[in-house]
């Protein structure tokens, strides 16, 4: 059977859960993910254990399955030519660094639009890429506390407390894979990409529904 997103390529600059999530459900879908990973230390979650399997950390690989690899120096005006070049090729991008980090580094989605018009290119922040918190850095334990749902978790008279999972990062990657499945419908009429902005904060406020 052929799976549904089979034929589509996927550029992940993201790294750690929220982006990696995102993608690796696309992947589960079957479009082909190329994981881009910083040179000697690849994606932040490589280190993190136990527990590892067969010397890999199983975080890292629990978020990371149906995915190529690459390292790439961004810094570098090599490797920014090698973003463009499978910016050029992909159907969609998916990044979760700071707000205005890669536009810096001539990659954000004004940049690599005229390189590929049908570009859907997803960016995943902890406050959205507009308004006073833009610049802040996104975690999903500050979140889990700022978004309200560690007021109303836990025993009725007692302190609040976290979600053992990082359902944040969780949430905020399934609207990514679902907000980039429109955008390429959408795509499908009128040939055009767009730019996505999800926002952590956004995400835990959305799925605290009636609360």
């Amino acid at each position: 059977m052929q799976h549904p997103l089979e034929g589509f390529r996927i550029l992940d600059l993201s790294r750690v859960l929220a982006g990696p999530y995102c993608t690796m459900m696309l992947g589960d879908l079957g479009a082909e993910v190329i994981k881009v990973e910083r040179p000697g230390v690849g994606d932040d979650t490589r280190a993190w254990g136990p527990p590892f399997a067969d010397g890999e950390s199983a975080y890292y690989l629990c978020a990371n399955r149906n995915k190529k690899s690459i390292t790439v120096n961004l810094k570098s005006p090599a490797g920014q030519e090698i973003i463009r070049q499978l910016a050029r090729t992909s159907d969609v991008l998916v990044e979760n660094y700071k707000v205005g980090e890669l536009a810096a580094l001539g990659l954000g989605y004004e940049d690599l639009k005229p390189l590929n018009p049908g570009l859907v290119y997803c960016s995943i922040t902890g406050y959205g890429q507009t308004g006073p918190d833009k610049d802040l850095p996104g975690y999903d334990f500050v979140i889990q506390g700022r978004g309200g749902m560690m007021s109303i978790t836990g025993e009725p008279d007692g302190e609040p407390m976290k979600v053992g999972v990082a359902v944040v990062d969780i949430t905020a990657g399934l609207y990514a894979a679902n907000a980039i499945q429109a955008a390429l419908l959408a795509r499908s009429k009128t040939g055009r990409g767009q730019a996505i902005d999800i926002a952590l904060l956004d995400a835990q406020v959305a799925w605290l529904a009636n609360v």
